[in-house]
């Protein structure tokens, strides 16, 4: 029986988000026959664990449904077991890329990667913790429906099963290591209030994270869509095109990874860095392997938290080391292209080689970029006024370490990213060993 890993990382209480998602991994056992291990990585203090605890022990068991709720201590036990098994010289180090104590994107999805690896499972399929459905006719629009119909099958098949194919004949026998729905609502980096309070000063900021190389009019385009995902474009009826997506089309927090994709490259392991967990998408757009592009977009919102004092200007930190992340990660996404399906082994898989001297070869990349970029915020932000003031001298008063981190998690990537292998192969062979139990017991409707 095919085993899949539903996947849900999460730093706050969001019992009603287990209990949603949940209901999907019955919906796939129902509808495919699979079975689905609901991996909820917990980061949360006592009493918020508790909360999301007390939500695992409330579902009703379904056959076919495994239910994992790992808090830090279990995570960091399994991570410590992987780190020392994996060969690495730095072990501590691993460990430390794997479970940082900052909020870390990419670590926060690589840990379910090597979670998913230790299960046995076949492929991951990522949701966030500040997400709803939506729902037609009383019934929620699940992506996991469009996943399972086409991740890890040859393309040429998965065209029986889509709307319509843009699949290049050559293509047919490549697996679909990638299937994608976007967002609809409000946008994904939390800065719809700047594009309110000043258009002009929006544009400006939004423009830092377009490719310094690119000609004015495309870096223009790029800045009309970005963090838009699919607008306001509510659910009508399924469609979905098996071809090579674009990169615009993909949307991280849903989305299903064919474990030949996770299993070769982990994610930035970046601190308080948004956006730093889209490299492997990159990897599998610019090597050109099929994916399938659906339309059950799931509906974004805001937490509260980080529009209003300390997690207002936490939260603006973490845009702004993700506008200078990007003076390392163009190299390497621009490496990628010039590659295309040179990334490819003889079975269709990402060779790490390839991708590891490009990572390498970003980390000396000149900052002068970066440092032009910390001006131009300081400059919009006090233009801006009120809250904007404070955060722009909170980012001036951390201008150098900013700078440092930036190239810092460079090279902290192209360690995990050698690394990387060796630590999969021990999450296969350590396994899990029941890391469910601090807090809640796994939730099995089956033997297990």
């Amino acid at each position: 029986m095919q085993r899949v890993c539903l996947a849900l990382p999460t730093m706050r209480p969001c019992p009603g988000t287990i209990v949603d998602l949940a209901e999907e991994a019955a919906y796939a056992v129902a509808t495919f026959g699979v079975e689905v291990h609901l991996l909820v990585l917990d980061t949360t203090d006592d009493a918020d664990f508790a909360k999301n605890a007390d939500a695992v022990a409330s579902l009703t068991p379904t056959p076919g449904v495994v239910v994992h709720h790992l808090g830090n201590a279990r995570q960091r036990e399994f991570l410590r077991r992987v780190s020392e098994r994996a060969g690495g010289a730095d072990p501590e180090l691993l460990l430390e890329l794997m479970l940082p104590p900052a909020v870390a994107y990419g670590s926060c999805v690589n840990r379910l990667f090597l979670g998913a690896a230790a299960l046995g499972c076949t492929s991951a399929h990522l949701r966030n913790d500040d997400f709803d459905y939506q729902v037609v006719d009383g019934e929620k629009m699940f992506p996991i429906h469009h996943e399972l119909l086409s991740i890890g099958r040859p393309a040429g098949e998965v065209a029986a099963d889509v709307s319509r194919s843009e699949l290049d004949p050559a293509d047919a026998e490549k697996p679909v290591m990638l299937v994608s729905g976007s967002f609809i609502g409000e946008l994904n980096v939390d800065i719809g209030e700047i594009l309110e309070l000043d258009p002009a000063v929006y544009r400006e900021i939004v423009r830092l994270w377009t490719p310094p190389v690119w000609p004015d009019e495309d870096r223009d385009a790029m800045v009309d869509v970005s963090f838009k995902g699919a607008g306001h474009e509510a659910f009508d009826t399924d469609d979905s095109v098996v071809g090579v997506p674009d990169i615009w089309d993909v949307y991280m927090c849903n989305i299903a990874l064919d474990h030949r994709a996770y299993e070769v490259l982990p994610l930035l392991p970046s601190t308080d860095t948004i956006g730093s967990d889209y490299a492997l998408l990159h990897a599998l757009v610019h090597s050109r392997l099929p994916g399938v592009i659906h339309n059950r977009h799931i509906v974004n919102y805001y937490t509260p938290e980080r529009r209003i004092g300390a997690g207002f200007v936490n939260y603006q930190l973490r845009f702004v080391k993700f506008l200078l992340s990007m003076l390392y990660l163009y190299p390497v996404y621009g490496g990628m292209i010039d590659l295309g399906r040179g990334m490819l082994d003889e079975k269709h898989g990402l060779k790490v080689e390839p991708i590891l001297g490009l990572v390498r070869g970003s980390v000396d990349w000149d900052r002068t970029g970066n440092e032009h970029c910390l001006d131009v915020l300081d400059r919009c932000y006090r233009q801006l006024g009120g809250k904007y003031t404070e955060l722009a001298d909170v980012v001036a008063g951390k201008r150098e370490q900013l700078l440092d981190e930036a190239r810092a998690d460079a090279e902290r990537w192209a360690v995990l990213v050698g690394a990387w292998a060796g630590m999969v192969a021990a999450a296969r062979a350590e396994g899990l060993d029941g890391a469910a139990e601090d807090g809640a017991a796994a939730v099995d409707g089956a033997a297990e």
